[in-house]
């Protein structure tokens, strides 16, 4: 039983929904606690360069596998691939 790990019950801090993980493989984000933002974010959305300050303060937080799959599903929506573009010839002239 020594392969086995040690699951805890904790509060996603996307959708804030109690979930059950092991702390070695869960997906965590960097959170400031004093902004409550990833450090570097601002409250417009905007990113800048995160103080030293800001990043010796932040603690990781758990997120939960369906806001991962949500995420994964937007950034795949919000950035289609590129479309193909065929060579371009002139044709007989």
């Amino acid at each position: 039983m020594a392969d086995e790990q040690l699951t805890t019950i904790g509060r996603c801090h996307v959708c804030k929904r109690t979930f059950a993980f092991v702390p070695d493989a869960v997906t965590t984000v960097m959170i400031d606690p004093e902004t409550g933002l990833p450090p570097g974010f601002t409250v417009l959305g905007t990113f800048r360069e995160p103080t030293p300050e800001a990043v010796a303060r932040s603690v990781r937080e758990p997120v939960c596998p369906a806001c991962v799959d949500r995420a994964e599903r937007f950034r795949k929506l919000a950035a289609p691939p590129a479309p193909r573009l065929d060579t371009w010839w002139r044709g007989d002239s």
